[in-house]
């Protein structure tokens, strides 16, 4: 079992499948149980739940401040 991915608010991510409108990066404006994310193309919000947001994550492009 792997350990948990540690997500930051501010992090920016590449997802494993480009969204609809062609983009790949997304950042991360929630956490919580459920993951926040803002499209950098098109500027849409989508909420993933935790254990589905690290399988979609293909890596990290920068990272947010630390807490």
């Amino acid at each position: 079992m792997r350990p948990p991915t540690e997500f930051r608010l501010g992090d920016r991510i590449e997802m494993r499948k480009p969204h609809p409108c062609g983009g790949r990066e997304w950042d991360i404006v929630r956490l919580g149980a459920d993951i926040g994310f803002r499209c950098r193309t098109c500027g849409r919000r989508v909420l993933l739940e935790r254990a589905d947001a690290e399988r979609r994550v293909k890596k990290f492009v920068e990272r947010g401040p630390e807490a």
